[in-house]
């Protein structure tokens, strides 16, 4: 935020010096990762809350909806500089001062890879979604700031007409883009996708190792926030007790918490070979 909140200064005083709608995209943008990192914070702290008697499974969802009210930030960004650039380019609208435009944007992307370092930072320790999109916003100002730098220099040492609202089009597409990006991830999340398809690998793998477990049937998985959930059907031993049962449900949540740490995990023992009431029957092999 601190960052933002310096970048949005600097961009609105180079949008009144230079009038170019290329930069102000780039403001644009610059303000709504402000306003994003603001929904990103309550999203973090909301998520970080414990479960309660009314959240059983936590309040990790907070961050996919702090996640998906930063692409409706987005979205609306990119519809209104794309209008401002067509409408420029119809005008036939000229920058002015294109030495402030480009200093102030050299400047934005030193600060803004600053911040890219320490965001991969927090997000390799936490997996945070609303962090790693506000990542994504970040990672798509040193571009856009990029882009900025050409559309000054070409339209005011080149004299290219119309190169500082092709760029602020240019800019707005990839807006567009990164929102529809964001909003995928985010959907996933609330909609309990599962994992991918390497790390279910993994977790069978793990399971797999452990010489009384028969076979795995039904395993489902979902993520919320940094918090990570697993189920599923073991196929144990028919002459087992119970209590050795449960000693086998123990070593096996031992085994995926060292191997997935703070994963929750629910397991329901079957007797091998039993035969559900649809007729489908566990798998009888291990894992």
């Amino acid at each position: 935020m601190a960052v933002a909140l310096l970048l949005v200064g600097m961009k609105l005083w180079a949008v009144w010096h230079t009038g170019s709608t290329a930069m102000l995209g780039s403001l644009a943008d610059t303000a709504l990762d402000l306003v994003a990192s603001l929904a990103a914070l309550a999203g973090v702290v909301i998520a970080a809350r414990p479960a309660d008697a009314t959240h059983r499974f936590g309040h990790g969802k907070a961050e996919a909806l702090a996640a998906m009210f930063q692409v409706v930030l987005i979205t609306l960004s990119a519809f209104g500089l794309g209008a401002r650039s067509v409408g420029q380019w119809l005008d036939g609208g000229r920058v002015e001062g294109a030495e402030a435009g480009i200093a102030v944007s050299v400047l934005a992307i030193a600060a803004t890879l600053a911040l890219i370092a320490w965001q991969r930072h927090v997000i390799a320790r936490t997996g945070s979604l609303a962090i790693s999109t506000d990542h994504l916003h970040y990672k798509s100002d040193l571009a856009l700031n990029l882009a900025v730098i050409a559309a000054l220099v070409l339209d005011r040492y080149l004299n290219v007409a119309g190169a500082d609202p092709l760029f602020g089009l240019g800019i707005a597409l990839w807006l567009g883009w990164s929102a529809w990006r964001a909003a995928g991830a985010a959907i996933d999340h609330l909609m309990d996708h599962e994992w991918p398809e390497e790390r279910r690998k993994q977790f069978l793998a793990v399971l797999a190792r452990h010489p009384e477990l028969r076979g795995v049937h039904d395993l489902r998985t979902r993520t919320s926030g940094a918090k990570d959930f697993a189920q599923f059907h073991a196929a144990v031993d028919p002459q087992m007790t119970v209590a050795e049962a449960h000693r086998l449900m123990d070593e096996l949540e031992a085994r995926i918490e060292a191997a997935f740490p703070g994963v929750e995990v629910l397991i329901h023992p079957d007797p091998e070979g039993l035969v559900r009431a649809e007729g489908e029957e566990l798998l009888p092999d291990r894992c």
